[in-house]
């Protein structure tokens, strides 16, 4: 057998005892320097644990630096700071309002051009003849040739109406007028009326004046139921018309109707050209009736058209009319001044009269006005000279001032203005 092992023991002295201890120590040292590093404010208070917490400060105590006793306003400087914010506000809103008026004045006047702009546009002669539409009786068009007035009017794309009127073989215009949004559209009728007339019936019509005009006590009879009985009563409703007869001939065939119609009326009546004259001029005085002779239907289509495209530039006329002259505004233009009732304005008046002229600038108009104030001045200085020469050199060494500059008129100026208010013959070139 064998003997059995034997067991080594170790014996730990004393000091092996106290070197771990001292290893232990300073692993546990170490350890807690990592986590005060990491959690400072957890190690200060595993280290400090009895620490006792800050006390509030004391009452009647502050820890900022006292500020200043405040000054108390009296009551009249608290009534004159509400009066200063009570005056700031007014004015804000009186700015407030002054905007907020003048906006609204350039809207209307905005609005007011483009009004105006729309009028003008409406009035214009290819939109205004669009409004107008031409009447026609439907006797006429029971006459030969009358569809060459028709042909001629759906040409132009005016237009046209067939219905019946007061006069018969009468030609109209009526033209429509704008309302309010809700009352639409109104039509008017034009002043200008025409009578297409055969030449029976103008012998008949001249027969009826030439007794009105002959006597006195057969006018009534020489009207009642004739056709210048028509035509007054027809006047007489509206005084504002103007009606032209257009007399033709229904024998198209005849070459020379103007023989035809002189051999007619000294044939039938026994009267020359002096006593349709006559005629003439009574129907044009004392019944507003013009009398036009025509060959045909060519004539009478000429005459109607030439009507319409007149009444449909007549609106645009009448506006350039009505509107005042620029010279004759109440107050100064561009190119004029106002002359006051003390005469202030005059010198102003003589110097614009001057610049009138080729090459007379208004620094020279000025230079002869502050020389001479009126014209009568400088004529009389003109007569007061002998020489003809001395005349034309009055003005020439008035001085000029233009751009900084200063010249003299000279002679050829000078001399201009002398034959322009001194010469007597009107067709004078003065260049």
């Amino acid at each position: 057998m064998s003997a059995p092992r034997q067991v080594k023991t170790w014996e730990i002295s004393a000091s092996e005892d106290s070197e771990a201890e001292t290893e232990e120590l300073r692993a546990d040292r170490s350890s807690g320097d990592q986590s005060e590093a990491l959690f400072p404010s957890s190690a200060t208070k595993t280290r400090t644990p009895s620490s006792a917490p800050l006390s509030p400060p004391r009452p009647g105590t502050s820890a900022a630096t006292p500020s200043p006793a405040r000054k108390r306003r009296s009551q009249e400087e608290i009534e004159a700071d509400r009066q200063r914010a009570k005056e700031r506000r007014e004015a804000r809103e009186r700015l407030r309002t002054a905007r907020a008026q003048e906006k609204e004045g350039r809207r209307q006047e905005q609005l007011r051009r483009k009004e105006a702009a729309e009028r003008l546009k409406t009035l214009r002669p290819e939109n205004y003849i669009k409004t107008l539409t031409v009447c026609i009786h439907p006797a006429l068009l029971q006459q030969h040739g009358s569809d060459l007035l028709l042909d001629t009017l759906a040409a132009y794309e005016w237009r046209l109406s067939i219905e019946s009127q007061r006069l018969t073989h009468s030609i109209a215009w009526t033209r429509d007028v704008a309302q309010q949004e809700d009352e639409g559209e109104a039509v008017l009728e034009e002043e200008q009326m025409l009578l297409v007339l055969t030449m029976a019936d103008f012998v008949d019509l001249v027969v009826a004046v030439n007794k009105t005009l002959h006597s006195d006590m057969q006018e009534a009879e020489a009207e009642a139921g004739s056709l210048l009985s028509l035509l007054s009563e027809c006047l007489n409703r509206d005084a504002a018309k103007v009606l032209t007869l257009l007399v033709t001939d229904s024998d198209h065939s005849r070459t020379n109707t103007e023989h035809f119609r002189e051999e007619t009326l000294q044939s039938k009546l026994g009267m020359n050209n002096l006593d349709i004259e006559e005629v003439r001029v009574y129907l044009q005085l004392y019944k507003n009736i013009s009398l036009v002779f025509v060959d045909g239907w060519q004539d009478i289509t000429d005459h109607v058209c030439a009507v319409t495209k007149a009444l449909s530039k007549r609106p645009l006329k009448l506006l350039a009319e009505r509107e005042e002259l620029p010279f004759c505004v109440d107050g100064s233009w561009a190119s004029g001044v106002r002359v006051e009732r003390d005469g202030s304005g005059l010198v102003q008046v003589w110097a614009k009269q001057m610049e009138q002229l080729n090459r007379v600038s208004p620094a020279v108009a000025s230079s002869v006005a502050s020389a001479y104030s009126s014209p009568q001045l400088l004529l009389q200085a003109y007569q007061s000279l002998d020489r003809e020469d001395d005349r034309k050199r009055l003005l020439a060494g008035l001085s000029v001032k233009s751009e900084g500059k200063e010249r003299r008129i000279g002679p050829e100026i000078s001399a201009r203005l002398y034959r322009c208010f001194t010469a007597q013959n009107p067709e004078l070139v003065l260049d």
